[in-house]
């Protein structure tokens, strides 16, 4: 993982149809594009919106409506986790579309708390149980989140995900939909803490160790 470069999407959540979610996707995607990233996190249902509590969540979209983005993860070699609902136990739930270069449709999971990616990009496990009490597979070198958690509730959240880097020794990158998107490296150590507002986190691990920056969208 040594020139391993990745990246978290950041933007308050938007109320439109699934086409225009999907070409703000590609916004997000060019600039991690042109940041030479190979793994791109959107956030918590970031092709469905905004979305209160209280709502049940609708069908995910037709795979077809997501071609786009499988084309644009082959052409930019390049992993894309983004949010949607998916069916579980015959209804539906939060879920991730996994996007990656030498797949021809996404792969669709449950997600409650996040997907561990092994260094090649190509293994990922789900984190469906309380990240304290789960068995870590040591090949994972990330954990990525995806969240749209208010400022109340973001310190409780970034402080379960600290401790879980921390605990696992694995950096962790959170893409928060609402604010404060994040990394810390393998130790529990914050490496790069977004703002509020559009713009792409980045983190890359270097033989000097992680380095972040904070790049804004136009």
């Amino acid at each position: 993982m040594s020139r391993w470069k990745i990246a978290a999407a950041q933007y308050e959540p938007l109320k439109t149809s699934v086409r225009e979610h999907i070409i703000h996707h590609l916004k997000f995607i060019d600039a991690a594009a042109r940041q030479q990233c190979e793994l791109l996190v959107f956030p918590s249902l970031s092709l469905l919106g905004c979305v209160d509590g209280s709502q049940s969540l609708p069908a995910p979209p037709d795979i077809s409506l997501l071609q786009p983005l499988s084309q644009a993860a082959h052409a930019h070699r390049m992993t894309i986790i983004a949010g949607l609902p998916v069916k579980h136990n015959n209804r539906f739930v939060k879920g991730i579309a996994v996007f990656a270069p030498w797949m021809t449709s996404p792969r669709m999971f449950h997600q409650s708390h996040g997907a561990c990616l092994c260094e090649d990009l190509k293994t990922i496990s789900v984190v469906d149980e309380q990240p304290e009490g789960v068995d870590m597979d040591p090949a994972c070198s990330l954990f990525t989140t995806s969240q749209s958690v208010s400022e109340s509730e973001l310190l409780t959240s970034t402080s379960r995900l600290q401790y879980f880097s921390h605990k696992f020794s694995i950096a962790v990158l959170m893409a928060n939909a609402r604010g404060s998107s994040a990394l810390w490296d393998e130790n529990g150590q914050l490496i790069v803490r977004a703002d509020r507002g559009s713009l792409l986190l980045t983190g890359q691990r270097t033989a000097q160790g992680w380095q972040g920056d904070i790049i804004p969208l136009r």
